[in-house]
């Protein structure tokens, strides 16, 4: 069973609907023992950084995300999810005019790294809001069948940027090139929503479903 974080951010019924569409046993809870005994999890959302963590740790979700990763559970953060996996939040103050100002919001430091907005330049709206492509990394198991630079939908004003290069699993360009997916050993996470990206999005999911399913046959056997 594939456990969908429910903690109140975003519309995460449409997460839950594109596991169900590929055949996998997915259901959207906040239960911690639910998760605990979770084949995989999912961690989706959108909307700001700081509401992001205050809800997991409202909910008491934050150790359980880090000791299921920690035990090697396969894990795919999307959009926000992706973002609450590095270390800080640069959450600008929409009311400060002069944009000097800035809130660093911890994450949960799974993945050294830090989360930005994109820059005001002329002609760049923001949030990125729609399709764009994907370049990623040569061997990447959650990009496996699927040609380069493909197009997937987007919707953030924050992008992500990792420490180390070899966790980088895809690149995407909207003002600056930036980290729009990750993997690293269990982890795996996008920038873009799989859920709202046609047949290319589902077949992300249904890797990430086969890596879950190949971890589970694995532990089973040991």
């Amino acid at each position: 069973m594939i456990a969908i974080i429910d903690y109140g951010v975003g519309n995460l019924r449409s997460v839950e609907k594109a596991f169900i569409a590929i055949g996998a046993d997915a259901v959207l809870t906040n239960d911690i023992n639910t998760i605990k005994n979770a084949q995989a999890i999912v961690l989706p959302g959108v909307g700001a950084f700081e509401d992001g963590m205050e809800s997991l740790k409202k909910l008491g979700l934050i150790e359980v995300i880090l000791e299921a990763i920690s035990r090697k559970t396969p894990f795919l953060g999307i959009c926000l999810g992706m973002q609450l996996l590095l270390e800080v939040g640069d959450e600008s103050n929409e009311a400060i005019v002069n944009k000097t100002k800035s809130n660093l919001i911890d994450g949960m430091a799974v993945i050294k790294g830090s989360v930005k907005r994109f820059p005001n330049i002329a002609g760049l709206k923001i949030p990125q809001m729609g399709w764009n492509t994907v370049s990623y990394r040569i061997g990447s198991r959650l990009f496996e069948g699927i040609e380069q630079n493909q197009f997937f939908y987007f919707v953030h004003s924050y992008y992500c940027e990792l420490e180390s290069e070899a966790e980088v699993a895809g690149l995407t360009e909207y003002g600056v090139l930036y980290h729009s997916a990750l993997e690293v050993d269990n982890i795996f996470a996008t920038q873009f929503h799989p859920e709202k990206s046609g047949e290319l999005g589902l077949k992300v999911l249904k890797n990430f479903v086969a890596i879950a399913t190949a971890h589970s046959k694995e532990e089973k056997k040991c």
